[in-house]
């Protein structure tokens, strides 16, 4: 299961970041998505989701939501 397809309030673990993206890898290891990080979708959006990782809230498209698995 992707981000995209979380529960909001629901705290998962991410398995994997699926993009071949180097670039797009580190962004994300640099807000603490990375395997084995808890993370929470708060709310979903129209273009994308909110997200909780280490006490911090970002906002995501869809897109980057479907490239982590939880």
């Amino acid at each position: 299961m992707t981000l995209k397809e979380a529960q909001e309030g629901k705290e998962y673990l991410i398995k994997n970041i699926n993009t071949d993206d180097e670039d797009l890898n580190s962004f994300l290891f640099t807000l603490g998505c990375y395997s084995g990080q808890p993370i929470t979708v708060v709310s979903h959006r129209s273009q994308g989701c909110v997200i909780s990782v280490k006490d911090a809230r970002y906002n995501i498209d869809y897109n980057l939501a479907q490239a982590i698995e939880i």
